[in-house]
């Protein structure tokens, strides 16, 4: 990381991060995600901020939390249509990384508890995609639940790797799927490395994948290409407002598209983080900090417009 973001102070980082992070506690998370359906009609997802494992215990502590997601969310008081959906990041239950080198020994055993959980309680779940070290072990773990007829598990996929269009053709039939460019760096070599590709990307992959029966969760901040996917690639292939959603980031400001969509008859959800105590969601923000520079002049400009 980065010595200079490893010196900005924690609290500065907590003031950064608070506009993102739903809380620091589960109950906390809940009363976000339906207080966002029940004044704005927007969906959500919750994500736990658990990544960088060192111990066998932060592991067990983390997939005892999603358990527990699991049946909060089954129990929260929404419309079933409206639960917020689960997403899951394969690091958060190993020590044993696969970008350290490590064979992620424990991740699958805990999706799968995880996932058997959701099914039972009628909850959507979606595995998050990582750096690239991942993306394999991702989508094996993707085709083993489908093979265990887990139907409610969605995959991710970034655009900006150049093998993503192949991994379009080895998804299984009628594949949840969550686009998104992706926020880890990576090298020249596996990647593109103008955003403007990657979006470019975003909207030919989710042409193809209507075109094949897939459900399309189209995830951007950038409004002009939102409305592409809305008005223009979904209409070519045949795919009305069941076929997909748009998602973007909690606490980003776009309430004025968000409405718009809404118009127009299409799901829009929230990606929603929170964390077990706010040390987990420094360390998130600090991460992504390294991993995108520019996301201080985001966070920044967020800022200043929310005033």
């Amino acid at each position: 990381m980065n010595p200079l973001i490893r010196l900005i102070p924690a609290a500065m980082v907590r003031f950064f991060a608070s506009p993102y992070v739903a809380g620091d506690s589960l109950p906390k998370a809940i009363a976000v995600v339906k207080k966002l359906h029940l004044e704005r009609g927007l969906l959500s997802t919750l994500d736990l901020l658990a990544e960088d494992i060192r111990t066998d215990a932060q592991a067990k502590k983390n997939l005892d939390t999603y358990l527990n997601m699991v049946d909060a969310v089954s129990t929260c008081g929404l419309p079933r249509e409206a639960l917020p959906t689960l997403s899951l990041k394969p690091s958060s239950y190993t020590t044993r990384p696969l970008q350290e080198g490590g064979d992620a020994a424990g991740s699958v055993a805990a999706i799968l508890q995880i996932a058997r959980r959701a099914e039972e309680k009628g909850v959507a779940l979606t595995i998050d995609m990582e750096s690239r070290h991942w993306t394999d072990f991702t989508l094996d773990a993707l085709r083993l639940l489908h093979k265990q007829g887990m139907r409610h598990v969605g995959a991710v996929l970034q655009t900006r790797l150049h093998r993503t269009e192949k991994d379009l053709d080895a998804l299984p039939p009628g594949q949840r799927v969550r686009l998104v460019i992706g926020i880890y760096r990576e090298p020249g070599d596996v990647a593109l490395t103008d955003k403007s590709a990657m979006k470019e990307r975003m909207l030919q992959f989710a042409g193809k994948l209507l075109q094949r029966g897939h459900f399309v969760e189209f995830a951007s901040h950038d409004d002009s290409y939102v409305r592409r996917f809305v008005d223009q690639v979904a209409p070519a292939a045949g795919a009305g407002p069941d076929r997909y959603e748009v998602q973007m980031l909690y606490g980003v400001p776009r309430e004025r598209v968000l409405a718009e969509l809404q118009k127009k008859g299409v799901r829009a959800r929230l990606y929603v983080p929170f964390a077990v105590g706010w040390d987990m969601a420094i360390q998130y923000l600090r991460r992504r900090l390294d991993e995108y520079p520019a996301m201080t002049l985001l966070v920044t400009k967020n800022l200043i417009f929310r005033r």
